[in-house]
Parts: structure tokens; sequence; C-alpha cells
């Protein structure tokens, strides 16, 4: 049963790809229509459009088997090993610098959502002692 609701999901998930892919192809969109469709989910989502729930286990079991998706690409790189010859240095240094790069945005944006739900929590806990009324019951 669980396979089949897996299907099901990812399913979903590739019609909202086939969605995307629609506008991309019907507006002209400069960005590609996968895109397109994952910020369309994105956006259904946020809005609580489509629940969670929907897709839940078809995206973990695609996050599970992402790693073997890069293998085409890698493979794609060996047969053109001569663009990259001579090329060693620049490429450290790119790979070393794109790395360094990652780490600190997520570490920042890590930060900036850490802080901004904290915040969230103080100040869902500072109305709730503001507005208790004393006399009305609600002493400690």
């Amino acid at each position: 049963m669980k396979i089949i609701r897996i299907i099901a999901e990812v399913g979903v998930l590739y019609v909202f790809y086939l969605i995307g892919d629609y506008l991309q192809k019907l507006l002209h969109l400069p960005i590609p229509g996968s895109i397109v469709g994952l910020l369309l989910l994105f956006v259904l989502l946020l809005l609580k459009i489509v629940p969670v729930k929907l897709i839940e286990n078809g995206s973990n079991f695609i996050l599970a088997y992402l790693p073997m998706f890069f293998i085409p690409a890698t493979a794609g790189i060996m047969n053109h090993l001569d663009i990259f010859s001579g090329r060693g240095l620049l490429l450290i240094g790119i790979l070393v610098v794109s790395s360094v790069l990652t780490m600190v945005v997520t570490a920042h944006s890590s930060e900036w959502i850490a802080s901004r739900s904290a915040g969230r929590k103080a100040g869902l806990s500072d109305h709730a002692k503001a507005s208790a009324v004393p006399g009305k019951g609600n002493e400690a």
C-alpha cells in the first residue's frame, strides 16, 4: 500500500512539472518549466492550498535517491575532459569559493530563521502575559 502512495505522490509532483512546463511555453518565460512548476508548488504549499501530506512520502523517496541523479552528469563530464584540461587550479578555486559561499549563506539563513522563530515564540508568550487581566482568574 505504501508503494502505491509513493507512486501517486511522485505522480502529483510530475503533474506540477507538466503544469510548469506548459506555463513556461505558453507565457514564453525565460526560466525552465520545471522551475516554474516548483515555484507553483511552493506557493500552493505556502498558501496551504496543497497540503504537505499530499507529497511528503513521494518527495522523501525522491530525496533518498537524489545522489543517483548526479551520476549521468558526472559521466558526461568524463566524456569532455578536454574542456577542463589545463584548468585544474581554476576549477579548485571555483569549488572552494562556491563551497565557502554556500556555507556562509546557509549559516546566515539558518540564524535568521532561528532568530525569527524565537522572536515569534517570545512575542506570543509576551502577548499572553499582557492579555492576562488581574482579578479575572488568570493569576498564577
